[in-house]
């Protein structure tokens, strides 16, 4: 079947991600940048973003869980995978099998990774993660000689590498950050000792504002999508990042309403005066947050038309009278990215929420089905 049935969907601009990657290779030279495409590549479509970036050269991605690195291998990628989050013994034979490098923190797992190593006679590398500020995962500092040691003396584990992670790299005061950068540094003079191969810190936030923190590998995130880790990053060269994701739908009903008539659950909303209507088929199911009923814009032949009533699972309605005459049956309605001369960022729909661009791509539902594009028309 030649087009998607579900009428929205999101358009993965895989131009603007290889734009966004060359500006952060860049600034990085020639170390190796391990891409983060955990939680549906950000809500972008994990599979689509995967092939690109092994395409482009890219070898290493970055994951949270066992299922995301599971599902890649089953879609025949053949890439190194690195997991981020701690995980349990219990999954140390999906990590064998599908050959990723789990991030470890604990003597639990240390233990069963070997142990399943030793039983599937294979070799597991290992990335020893280290707590230098996040406090979410990782061995504190002083307990890193004494864990790296026991990670030696297991022969069927490999120390690929030393990681930890910031807390506070989006912000403004870099203070905490730096502090961050000098405790690994010295971890990375005791992990080179023990034989680790790589070290590795520097988020899309440190990688655009904090050089320091480069080390051996760097791993980007939210960045290579085109969106800002924050608004307080210093780099002018955010501002040349490219959304990668549009998001988009379409008309499915044009209703005539008189003035005075409530829509949509609990009548919320009320017309103030004759009104053209649109329905549209998008809701909270597909990750448009109810939460932004009544106060969100989407653009309709490149002009700005505000979302009317309480967005529902399947549908949500917009007032489209000043397009009266000329809007019909069909037409694309933007909720996300370029049409004309306007344009709606993820960032505006984060603003309304009191919450982070992250959080709105990564929201966008599995139903949505993510369609390449390979033009940078907008």
């Amino acid at each position: 079947m030649s087009a998607p049935l579900h009428l929205t969907r999101a358009c993965i601009h895989l131009d603007r991600l290889s734009h966004n990657l060359l500006l952060l290779q860049q600034l990085v030279g020639s170390r190796p940048m391990w891409p983060a495409i955990k939680a549906n590549a950000y809500g972008h479509g994990s599979e689509i973003v995967a092939r690109h970036l092994l395409a482009l050269g890219y070898d290493t991605l970055c994951v949270a869980h066992v299922s995301e690195a599971v599902a890649l291998r089953e879609a025949g990628l053949k890439a190194r995978i690195l997991l981020l989050s701690a995980t349990l013994p219990e999954h140390c034979e999906a990590i064998v099998d599908c050959g990723c490098e789990p991030a470890v923190c604990t003597p639990e797992m240390l233990e069963a990774l070997a142990a399943e190593a030793h039983r599937s006679a294979r070799q597991v590398s290992i990335h020893v993660m280290v707590d230098t500020g996040m406090g979410r995962i990782g061995i504190a500092p002083e307990e890193a000689e004494s864990f790296l040691a026991r990670c030696c003396a297991l022969p069927e584990l490999r120390l690929r590498g030393l990681m930890s992670h910031f807390p506070r790299a989006d912000e403004s005061d870099k203070t905490f950050s730096c502090e961050q950068i000098e405790k690994f540094r010295e971890l990375a003079v005791l992990a080179e000792s023990c034989g680790v191969e790589t070290c590795h810190l520097a988020n899309s936030a440190a990688i655009l504002d904090l050089p320091e923190s480069y080390f051996d590998a760097v791993r980007p995130g939210i960045a290579i999508y085109g969106l800002r880790p924050s608004a307080q990053i210093a780099n002018p060269l955010v501002d040349h990042l490219q959304p990668v994701l549009e998001w988009k739908t379409r008309i499915t009903l044009l209703k005539e309403v008189p003035g005075g008539v409530g829509l949509s659950y609990g009548h919320a909303f009320h017309t103030s005066r004759p009104s053209l209507i649109a329905t549209l088929p998008v809701g909270y199911g597909d990750g448009l947050s109810r939460n932004l009923s009544n106060n969100l814009e989407v653009l309709v032949r490149g002009i700005r038309c505000p979302q009317v009533g309480r967005i529902t699972m399947d549908q949500s309605l917009i007032d489209v009278t000043v397009l009266r005459g000329r809007v019909e049956l069909g037409d694309e309605v933007v909720i996300i990215g370029r049409q004309g001369e306007e344009e709606i960022f993820a960032d505006e729909l984060a603003g309304k929420l009191g919450t982070i661009n992250y959080e709105i791509v990564s929201a966008i539902a599995a139903r949505v089905p993510r369609i390449r594009q390979t033009t940078n028309n907008g």
